[in-house]
């Protein structure tokens, strides 16, 4: 490209220069003539007032008025008899002109201008008639510019145009890797053609993603709309699609502009009802933001992709503790059947059935959201592995027809809550060496009706100092050492974020109790 430019600057600057040095010699050749004619003019004025002057005074005369002509080599005053009445060359007064007599006797008043051979070599010159008093021709005078001159003014003309042409070449070279290689730092380093390919390359696969999205200049000004984006936007006629996509910029991405921070899941509903999760980042280059991209996720089908990803995760984690506390199990039947004792692992394994399906059964028809479910199956049996009794609360009721939450949401809130108390708890054991399934107790609940939920996790674990109260929904405060202290300030900005209120009773060393409230008109 760099070269490309080079060549196509250098061949105009030199036809420009050719042209311009052409133009010029010849405007010169027009000057010089145009000169001759005017200082024949001017010589002949002057002979009609001179002379009649002693030879000697006409002499000096015309010396003087050839020193104030810089631009004529030879001024030559000759009689009707080829005498010279003057010359340049003071040396030639006196004698007999021998050159080409121009009859201007026949064109009374005329002026030539012709190329001839004097004694001065090839030059350049002007014939101008001279008459007498009464009007008759008495000679002529000639002006006279010398070919080795002329030769000398186009040889600096022609100089002057190489060394500005030299010189602009030289601007230009400077002035293009300037440019290119800015332009090349525009394109990343790239060549055009390879550039090209890769927006190509981007367009395709910005098109083919599932999600939409949309990026801004520095200015706010709309860069890229894919197709996704323009359809969860709405596809309207473009005055109004265009409206819309900068109302959008002007709502999400100027933020993004100013401070330069990220923004994930920022929730919004569009005209048609679809719900979006939005992701705002801003683009930066050598530290300065350059604009910014939004990329809309279409929230129902990201909502049903995280709770399948949240109830399969739960139920993992149920399957897991339950597969430990089962070992446990099988290790106590073992040892019964290894003492003799076959009446009492009988009834031990009885037992355990029952109560296991009892607790999935109650579960299960208690709560219809398998996500939640899975949770709440997963974390009693991380309470029997802890040795505590994990209780459901009498009347516990949740039914998804009657509150509009996502279940990664619910699910998130109720794991940190029960996880704290169970943390809590194991504290307090730690501590106290309490045991005894009446002190390690943990009691749920989950209440819902059109509307409204209630959640209650009760521990019977340290309980919550009173001068520590106003700190533990702050970020990093935590009585459980360094790198804590997480859970409660997301779980309170997650419930704050969907409309929810989050409170806590507590009673040092008796325990907590923690209420989540959502209204939902």
């Amino acid at each position: 490209m760099q070269r490309t430019h080079l060549i196509l600057i250098v061949v105009i600057t030199i036809l420009l220069s050719v042209g311009g040095a052409c133009i010029n010699i010849n405007a010169n050749t027009q000057a010089m003539d145009q000169n001759l004619l005017n200082t024949a003019d001017l010589i002949s004025r002057l002979y009609s007032f001179t002379k009649n002057l002693p030879q000697d005074e006409f002499r000096k005369y015309f010396n003087s008025v050839c020193e104030e002509l810089p631009d004529v080599d030879v001024i030559s005053i000759v009689n009707s008899s080829n005498f010279r009445l003057y010359h340049t060359n003071n040396n030639l007064i006196g004698t007999i002109y021998g050159g080409t007599n121009p009859h201007l006797e026949v064109a009374q008043k005329d002026l030539h201008i012709v190329d001839e051979n004097g004694p001065s070599g090839p030059q350049r010159r002007t014939y101008s008639a001279i008459y007498d008093d009464n009007g008759d021709y008495c000679g002529f005078i000639m002006t006279i510019i010398l070919k080795t001159s002329i030769h000398s003014a186009m040889v600096k003309t022609v100089m002057l145009f190489i060394i500005v042409t030299i010189a602009a070449i030289l601007i230009e070279i400077a002035i293009s890797r300037t440019i290119s290689h800015r332009l090349k730092q525009k394109l990343l380093g790239y060549e055009p053609e390879t550039f090209s390919s890769m927006f190509t390359i981007r367009d395709n696969i910005l098109e083919s993603i599932h999600d939409g999205v949309l990026s801004v200049d520095s200015e706010n000004q709309v860069q890229f709309v894919n197709t996704v984006a323009e359809k969860i936007l709405g596809d309207d006629e473009k005055s109004q699609a265009d409206m819309k996509k900068k109302i959008f910029a002007e709502k999400f991405l100027a933020r993004i502009l100013k401070n330069g921070e990220s923004i994930f899941g920022v929730r919004e509903k569009t005209e048609s009802g679809t719900e979006l999760l939005i992701d705002c980042i801003p683009v930066k280059k050598d530290g300065h933001i350059d604009g910014a991209v939004a990329i809309l996720h279409d929230r129902t089908e990201y909502t049903k992709l995280m709770e399948d990803l949240a109830g399969t995760k739960y139920l993992v984690d149920s399957m897991r503790a339950n597969n430990h506390d089962f070992t446990n199990k099988l290790h106590v039947i073992l040892g019964l059947i290894q003492i003799g004792a076959y009446d009492k692992a009988v009834s031990y394994i009885e037992n355990i059935s029952i109560i296991q399906r009892e607790t999935l059964s109650q579960v299960i028809r208690l709560v219809d959201n398998p996500s939640f479910a899975a949770l709440l199956i997963g974390k009693i049996a991380r309470a029997s592995e802890c040795n505590v009794k994990f209780v459901l609360k009498e009347g516990l009721h949740f039914s998804s027809a009657d509150i509009q939450l996502p279940s990664e949401a619910l699910v998130t809130i109720v794991g940190n809550l029960i996880d704290n108390a169970l943390d809590a708890m194991n504290q307090k054991a730690s501590l106290e060496s309490v045991t005894g399934s009446s002190s390690r107790e943990l009691i749920f609940g989950a209440f819902t009706k059109p509307g409204e939920l209630l959640i209650t996790v009760k521990d019977r674990g340290c309980g919550i100092p009173k001068e520590l109260r106003d700190k533990i929904f702050e970020n990093g405060f935590s009585t459980k050492g360094t790198g804590r202290g997480v859970g409660l300030y997301h779980t309170k900005n997650l419930v704050e974020s969907l409309g929810g209120k989050i409170s806590f009773e507590s009673q040092a060393g008796n325990g907590t109790c923690f209420m989540v409230n959502f209204k939902q008109s």
